[in-house]
């Protein structure tokens, strides 16, 4: 069994770290998020069924690994790392030719993204949250993002939808800051 486990699973541990990393914004969480992931999956592989996609079965752990963790943290009184708190220097967004010259994608891959924009994504309900970092950073289609998260293909449209208007209202104030929206009238 542990060897068709590796010889399965594995395959997917750095897809599953990056999508960990994104979610919970800290190596030493993502690092121990994909650990439990993966020691879940292996204690329930004899449930897995063969001939399906391990990737979506191992992303489902993951999703709910990570829901888990983060109802027992609300329970809990928040914690602070000043520490893991990074100083995001305007000039990383302002050094570009022009304003929107790169994608979203691109800016959160880099770590382009400031402080501000970061924490509204961690404000992000986690479902919401997970979607946002499945489609938008890792690229994944509506279906499999479906199959990962065990709910219908419009359920997964109206999250994103919802968590795209909760990130734009979020963060109007701070785009027109930078110079990026000049007339916020069309955001009220």
């Amino acid at each position: 069994m542990r060897a068709e486990f590796e010889a399965v699973a594995l395959p997917h541990l750095d897809a599953l770290y990056s999508v960990a990393l994104k979610m919970t914004r800290d190596a030493f969480a993502a690092e121990d998020l994909v650990q439990d992931t993966f020691v879940r999956a292996y204690r329930f592989f004899s449930r897995f069924q063969r001939g399906t996609n391990c990737k979506a079965w191992l992303f489902k752990i993951l999703k709910n690994t990570f829901i888990n963790r983060f109802r027992q943290s609300r329970r809990q009184p928040e914690q602070v790392d000043f520490g893991a708190i990074e100083e995001h220097s305007e000039a990383s967004l302002l050094d570009r030719s022009e304003p929107g010259s790169r994608n979203p994608e691109e800016l959160v891959d880099d770590g382009s993204l400031d402080g501000e924009v970061q924490a509204a994504l961690a404000r992000l309900p986690p479902e919401f949250r997970m979607v946002v970092v499945l489609s938008i950073v890792e690229g994944y289609s509506y279906k499999e993002i479906a199959a990962i998260m065990s709910c219908p293909i419009g359920t997964v449209m109206s999250r994103l939808h919802r968590a795209r208007r909760i990130l734009q209202v979020d963060l109007v104030h701070h785009a027109a800051e930078r110079g990026l929206v000049s007339d916020l009238s069309q955001f009220a």
